[in-house]
């Protein structure tokens, strides 16, 4: 969308005299997250398209908005008048553009949402935020099991889920990321682990992993419980599980150990469970996934409203 006149696309020299309001709503989020790569995730697009975006604003501006270095982003002074001026101003053109895609919505059905594990929280509170602004569209909860992330998607069974990454599958697309943080290994408080406040992944060898049983995708299986260390070393394979409860109960039995993203572990406080993070794993994150060929207006609709709150969700 355009305002002042016709912008040119990607790789375009930018005009002066039109602004584009891709660049204002790219300026604003780097604005809060002062990392590029940050806010690209928030925009799917590219860092390198961010920068892109942020020179396109600066040309039409005709002065920095941004300093960057290799190690630190902030505004410049220019910048941050410019910012404290636009926000209301967008969140005022924001809220039209909500005001008739609510009314475009009314009556359009229901949306269904799964989650994997737990509805922590911060999303439940965006599940609200979406029904207050959209009452005319009723949203269901569904929980989507451990051993069948993508199921629930392929089968038509919800129209978008909240699930751990990666997300690897053709058919369906990845929104939103969030709540990345550091794994933690979960282990009964019988266990040697109990009580360390840290743990290294190759001590993961030390112990069986509870797996993942049932139709999930072997790569996605491998990715929350590994088959071996970062060095290499072979992690004994513990039970395996479909459900979360049962991951929890043969922890507590302590028949196993279980790796758990931050928020599943705020979640299940347990007496007969302790929680320690783990260094040298990727970090876990949640996405919100839909199937490309269902996509709709409430869908797109509900990806908008968690991109805004994905402070938040912990992003």
């Amino acid at each position: 969308m355009t305002v002042g006149g016709p912008g040119g696309g990607e790789g375009t020299p930018a005009r002066a005299g039109t602004v584009e309001i891709r660049e204002l709503e790219c300026f604003l989020v780097l604005a809060e997250e002062l990392h590029f790569g940050r806010t690209g995730e928030r925009l799917y697009v590219s860092q390198g398209r961010v920068s892109q975006l942020i020179r396109a604003l600066e040309q039409r501006i005709g002065a920095r908005l941004v300093d960057r270095t290799s190690r630190r982003v902030r505004l410049t002074s220019l910048g941050e008048d410019f910012v404290a001026a636009l926000r209301p101003a967008y969140a005022a053109l924001r809220a039209t553009v909500d005001d008739a895609r609510a009314a475009a919505l009314g009556g359009s059905g229901p949306l269904r949402i799964g989650f994997q594990g737990v509805a922590g929280y911060g999303f439940m509170d965006v599940v609200r935020e979406f029904g207050e602004r959209h009452p005319g569209c009723e949203t269901r909860i569904t929980e989507v099991p451990l051993s069948d992330p993508f199921g629930p998607l392929h089968r038509d069974e919800v129209d978008t889920a909240v699930v751990l990454l990666p997300v690897r599958e053709p058919a369906l697309v990845l929104g939103p990321v969030f709540s990345r943080q550091p794994q933690y290994l979960a282990v009964s408080r019988r266990h040697p682990f109990a009580g360390r406040n840290v743990l290294d992944s190759e001590e993961l060898a030390g112990s069986p992993l509870v797996t993942v049983a049932g139709p999930a995708p072997d790569y996605w299986r491998e990715a929350q419980a590994p088959t071996r260390t970062p060095s290499g070393t072979p992690v004994p394979q513990g039970p395996a599980v479909g459900t979360l409860q049962e991951g929890l109960s043969l922890v507590a039995a302590n028949r196993g150990v279980m790796l758990l993203c931050h928020p599943t572990t705020e979640y299940h406080h347990r007496r007969d469970v302790d929680y320690v993070p783990v260094t040298g794993l990727p970090e876990s994150a949640l996405g919100l996934v839909w199937h490309g060929a269902r996509v709709n207006a409430r869908i797109r609709a509900f990806a908008d409203a968690v991109v805004g709150d994905l402070s938040r969700l912990g992003l």
